[in-house]
């Protein structure tokens, strides 16, 4: 789960973000954002099947936070991802892990990595690099990784185990906003464009999968 933005036309000026914000105080000009989904274990198959792919099924939060956080448009896409020997994800066409390299519009890259399996926890995580700083969102004790420098005692754990714990806040607050927007107290954060804008970056990264190559978002997009 991630949060919306209204759409920005390619090339323009981008409206308030985080990452904007903070870099006017802190990062300087913001020149790689990663953006890391790395589930505990697969669905099932027939999950699987029906899913549409990890980039549309699981890489698409991933699309929406780093849209959201850099406040610009991606216009070109990058993917490779292997099914590390697990037959079911090549008999449906799919990859159990992946690795996207997005460009944005005014130069700033994206690296999104997604994993179907990832048995020591639920590693959900954003970091931004700019000129003057980096900044990071979910490295907590929960985090799901196990560090090998002697006397490091970070993160302390228990890992997180699902989606469930790790954004239990966050789908409070989404669901708090949702019944604003129902009760029309407050307008939808989201748009359909957001939707759609996330989408063709989905399917950008499930063509250059396919056919081993970039792919600019413009060929997708109608």
């Amino acid at each position: 789960m991630s949060p919306c933005r209204s759409a920005i036309p390619a090339g323009s000026t981008p409206r308030s973000s985080p990452a904007a914000r903070l870099g006017e105080r802190e990062l300087g000009a913001l020149h790689t954002v990663r953006s890391t989904t790395l589930d505990p274990a697969p669905p099932p198959a027939a999950y699987l099947a029906g899913s549409g792919g990890i980039f549309r099924d699981c890489a698409v939060h991933d699309f929406d936070a780093v849209r959201w956080v850099t406040g610009r448009e991606v216009v070109e896409v990058y993917a490779t991802g292997s099914d590390r020997g697990d037959p079911v994800f090549s008999e449906i066409g799919d990859v159990h892990t992946a690795a996207v390299i997005l460009t944005f519009d005014d130069g700033t890259l994206g690296v999104v990595s997604v994993s179907r399996g990832n048995p020591r926890g639920y590693d959900v995580r954003l970091e931004l690099h700019g000129t003057a700083d980096s900044a990071a969102a979910g490295l907590d004790d929960g985090l799901p990784l196990r560090s090998l420098e002697p006397g490091v005692t970070f993160p302390a754990g228990p890992p997180h185990g699902f989606f469930m714990d790790r954004l239990a806040v966050a789908f409070r607050a989404e669901l708090a906003a949702f019944t604003e927007v129902v009760a029309g107290t407050r307008p939808s954060p989201c748009t359909v464009q957001d939707a759609l804008e996330v989408a063709f970056i989905a399917e950008a990264a499930a063509l250059s999968l396919r056919e081993h190559r970039p792919v600019r978002v413009a060929e997708i997009r109608p």
